[in-house]
């Protein structure tokens, strides 16, 4: 049985036991309320009988004595409420073997009715002696109708009483089962909810203490499974799979970090084969120092400049640097490109020195001075001209880098914008001349660092050259 229909079944089970129990009761206290209540209501109706009688009679003996005539109005009202007590008696039933009584208490009331309404018609004649007489055969009724009324009371304290103690004893008798039923609902509900909670905690703290053994890396535990079908189990046998799917990936992962070993002891031998870039940066400043020795200045300014190009390409590419130090390794290099063309290519430098504290990627500058020397202008004769400007804005750092090469049509602009992750084929050959960094892994990097702030454009048409344009949020350095 699942969890869902476990709690769809003895919720509501719990709820209609509790709920029977209290309607049992409620509607045992109601039917003895009921009779205490028809008992109550004939003792007080007679007794307000009594009492409004009284209250005419006071009322008219104000009028006989003071001959107050605003006492005229409150003669009226408590007679009207005889009368309509008088109505109510109509609607009792009769208690006892005979009815006279309550006929006689019936007729005397009527008798009074008539007498006080006489009294009334004395008043608006103003016959006060007439009103006197009245008023004493009116005092002797209302005598008879409090001694009639005490008698009927005490006659239905005689009729109820075996009913009183009927319903006392039941009253006694619903109170002990009733108790008994609380408890016993309370004791059911109480085994339903430790046996529903064991059903569904049970089986939890037995995973979560496989659980716990899996974090000290003990793989080899596995949670017990239980014969019932409930989410619990389907549970425990997932985390079981996962837990086999763990031991396999960790096989597989243990191989694959065996073949990585073999993979990199293999690697480090072939660099050991290879010429050991700092050996050959040293190389290179024995060379720069012994040309100046001999008097070769020009040789050893190119030593110089290729010795610390190959220095500053030695750093990590994800190292940020200030353009300041982009720009001195971008000098370096057109220094060695000046010593190969001669006067073939003109470099022109416009920098605003504001700019160049701006961090920026390692290599970025130089890639793109790259492509447009070996894809722009390096087959042109004479008049190529290759600059690199640097502007300072309230938007950030401006960045461009033109030429006058032989430029590109709209089709490879757009493809070298929007392509991120492959290299077009005009972009991609004469890596010997190169650092190997494309344009593409320059745009990727300056994404990646300016978290996608940076602008980038390029402006080319087929015959009149290239331009790359950066637009770069001035950010200082963390130190």
């Amino acid at each position: 049985m699942t969890i869902r229909k476990k709690l769809f079944i003895f919720i509501p089970l719990l709820v209609l036991l509790m709920s029977s129990v209290s309607f049992f009761l409620f509607r045992s206290g109601k039917t003895v309320q009921e009779s205490y209540h028809l008992m109550m209501n004939r003792i007080l109706l007679y007794k307000e009988i009594s009492y409004e009688v009284g209250e005419n009679m006071r009322s008219t003996n104000r009028y006989i004595v003071q001959m107050d005539t605003e006492s005229k109005p409150e003669i009226i009202k408590h007679l009207e409420a005889v009368k309509r007590l008088r109505s109510e008696l109509d609607s009792l039933a009769t208690i006892g073997p005979s009815d006279l009584p309550l006929v006689n208490y019936r007729n005397i009331i009527d008798t009074f009715i008539e007498q006080a309404e006489g009294m009334i018609t004395q008043i608006d004649n103003h016959d006060s002696n007439t009103i006197a007489g009245e008023y004493i055969e009116a005092m002797q009724t209302q005598r008879f109708i409090r001694e009639e009324a005490q008698e009927l009371v005490d006659l239905e304290l005689g009729q109820y009483k075996p009913i009183y103690q009927e319903m006392m004893f039941t009253s006694e008798r619903l109170n002990h089962l009733g108790i008994l039923l609380v408890i016993t609902v309370a004791a059911l509900s109480i085994l339903l909810a430790i046996w529903l909670s064991e059903s569904i905690t049970g089986p939890i703290r037995r995973l979560v203490a496989t659980a716990k053994q899996i974090s000290k890396g003990r793989m080899d535990t596995k949670a017990p499974e239980s014969v019932s079908n409930d989410e619990i189990s389907i549970l425990c046998r997932a985390f079981n799979g996962m837990i086999d799917n763990i031991q396999r990936l960790m096989a597989e992962n243990m191989n694959s970090l065996e073949k990585d070993r073999l993979v990199k002891e293999l690697e480090l031998k072939t660099l050991q084969s290879q010429i050991n870039p700092h050996f050959l940066f040293n190389t290179l400043n024995s060379i720069s120092k012994l040309a100046y020795i001999e008097g070769a200045t020009k040789t050893s300014d190119l030593a110089v400049s290729v010795s610390r190009l190959l220095r500053y390409n030695l750093q990590k590419l994800d190292q940020a640097v200030t353009l300041r130090e982009e720009v001195e390794n971008v000098t370096e290099y057109i220094n060695i490109q000046k010593a190969r063309f001669r006067d073939r290519i003109k470099f022109v430098m416009d920098i605003d020195e504001r700019a160049l504290d701006s961090m920026i990627p390692c290599l970025t500058l130089q890639p793109i001075l790259e492509n447009a020397f070996v894809h722009g202008i390096e087959q042109m004769e004479s008049g190529a001209v290759l600059k690199l400007a640097i502007g300072y804005s309230e938007d950030g750092v401006e960045v461009e880098i033109r030429d006058n090469g032989v430029g590109m049509n709209a089709e490879t602009v757009k493809m070298l914008l929007e392509s991120i992750r492959e290299e077009s084929s005009r972009f991609g050959g004469r890596k010997g001349q190169t650092t190997g960094l494309g344009t593409h892994n320059v745009f990727k990097r300056l994404h990646l660092f300016f978290d996608g702030q940076e602008q980038i454009d390029i402006e080319s048409a087929e015959g009149t050259g290239t331009a790359v344009l950066f637009t770069l949020p001035y950010r200082m350095s963390a130190s």
